[in-house]
């Protein structure tokens, strides 16, 4: 039997639910503000959700939940996403917080503009527990994106055990008081329940804006109380503590997308003066462990989830199910487990590589690639041709003080020979997704336009 559940329970509605320019918007005014946009909206029309600004984000969020609604959350307003996440026939209106913007043929468009100047009091809004919360898109990072729809319950039940988590590391019984500044967008997995629903159904507040360079980014935790979080991914962290830009005392610091080397860790621990929690998951299964990497390399499962190896035709695979996550449900990644709660991660399941006759993993390279002093960023890829009967990797690096034997000499101290690459190819940046991921597609067309210019390696 299906039951209703307010989104809220126990927050104080006076207390800031969100900053913007460093003015607080109370729990009272975010409720007031999706009880209006809700009633503007078409009745019959699926919510798509485009807003970048994380409070109009949150508002259209809420609004579309207190109809009832699905609230769609494709990372961008192209024809061809669009058809992935809607019904065929179905009309869509998508909320926006940009007057300027332009939709696709034949979308009709709401513009968020709250909040509003004037509060009245609003209904809390009541959700199904079986009812389908949200649609998002996988990353990509292992092939095609597909949509993924979540229901209430589980999304609720996922965002608990993750406040539960942080509180403890936090010394606090609950994240009251918390503020969450973030650099990566609200459509991604990642950044829905880290930046929005992290803050929104456990008592915490979170800065509006989506702050991307390095002062940026310290002028918008500098703006909010303490204590406070940054939510960001490995490539944002090591472009902001690289930048020498100084940095406000930030009291936990969360990190996703891609791991985390220790010593970027520690390193982040000392300029922000707070622990460093990296999470562990997927848009299938939503957020799965977390590690505070500077202590060690294993990870410690959310709640009740449990993960097991499975044997079967295709080989192995890995399944997390428990809690939040109501089926078994694969993880596209190897894992080395220690017990049904703790694993080490080895690497993606389809990055796997061989080259002459030795086994590692994509991952591992992009990690040992980027710990070279000197590389700002890079990646592997391992091309089509075949060269003297093997397909040998090939990496692309953002290093404009190194050359390409500097690079190679630092890989050559931590890798196996056969995967030090016989081409670096030197660019001036990687194609990377607001989350800092690279997808497999955007990755592939990138390598083979840059192996196209057969720019010459530098010496």
């Amino acid at each position: 039997m299906s039951r209703l559940q307010p989104l809220w329970q126990g927050r104080d509605l006076q207390a800031p639910v969100a900053w913007r320019h460093g003015v607080p918007i109370s729990g009272a005014q975010f409720l007031a503000d999706a009880q209006r946009l809700a009633g503007r909206l078409p009745p019959s029309a699926r919510v798509v959700n485009l807003c970048g600004d994380r409070y109009a984000f949150s508002v259209a969020l809420a609004a579309a939940w207190s109809r009832g609604d699905v609230c769609l959350l494709p990372p961008n307003a192209m024809p061809q996403t669009l058809a992935q996440v809607a019904r065929p026939g179905e009309s869509l209106v998508a909320l926006v917080d940009d007057p300027d913007f332009v939709p696709a043929s034949g979308l009709a468009v709401e513009l968020v503009d709250a909040p509003w100047a004037e509060a009245a009091p609003a209904d809390m809004p009541l959700l199904e527990e079986q009812a389908d919360a949200v649609c998002l898109m996988t990353s990509g990072s292992t092939g095609v994106p597909q949509p993924h729809t979540k229901a209430w319950g589980p999304l609720r039940a996922n965002i608990a055990a993750g406040v539960e988590r942080l509180a403890q590391c936090l010394g606090q019984a609950d994240l009251s008081g918390l503020t969450v500044v973030a650099s990566v967008p609200p459509q991604h997995s990642y950044g829905l329940e880290s930046s929005v629903l992290l803050p929104l159904l456990g008592g915490a507040a979170f800065d509006s804006g989506r702050p991307f360079y390095p002062a940026d980014i310290a002028d918008a935790l500098a703006r909010v109380p303490r204590p406070r979080a940054l939510v960001t991914t490995p490539f944002h962290l090591k472009t902001l503590l690289q930048s020498g830009v100084p940095l406000p005392a930030t009291d936990l610091v969360l990190s996703a997308t891609a791991p985390l080397s220790p010593q970027l860790a520690a390193q982040a621990e000392a300029a922000f003066g707070g622990a460093l929690i990296e999470i562990y998951g997927c848009t299938e299964a939503g957020q799965v462990a977390t590690r505070r990497t500077s202590q060690g390399d294993q990870w410690r499962t959310f709640g009740e989830l449990r993960v097991w190896r499975e044997e079967g035709a295709e080989g192995e695979r890995f399944l997390v199910q428990g809690g939040h996550v109501i089926e078994p449900t694969p993880l596209a990644d190897v894992l080395e487990l220690q017990d049904d709660r703790h694993f080490r991660l080895l690497g993606r399941a389809n990055d796997l590589i061989h080259v002459a006759g030795k086994r590692s993993s994509l991952a591992f390279l992009n990690f040992q690639l980027n710990r070279v002093p000197g590389v700002q960023d890079g990646c592997f890829w391992m091309p089509d041709e075949v060269v003297e009967g093997v397909v040998r990797p090939v990496a692309f690096v953002v290093a404009p003080e190194l050359s390409t034997a500097e690079v190679i000499a630092g890989l050559r101290a931590v890798l196996e020979p056969a995967f030090v690459p016989r081409k670096v190819v030197h660019v001036d940046e990687l194609p990377r997704e607001a989350t800092g991921k690279l997808t497999a597609r955007t990755l592939r067309e990138f390598a083979l336009s840059q192996l196209a210019l057969s720019r010459p390696s530098r010496a």
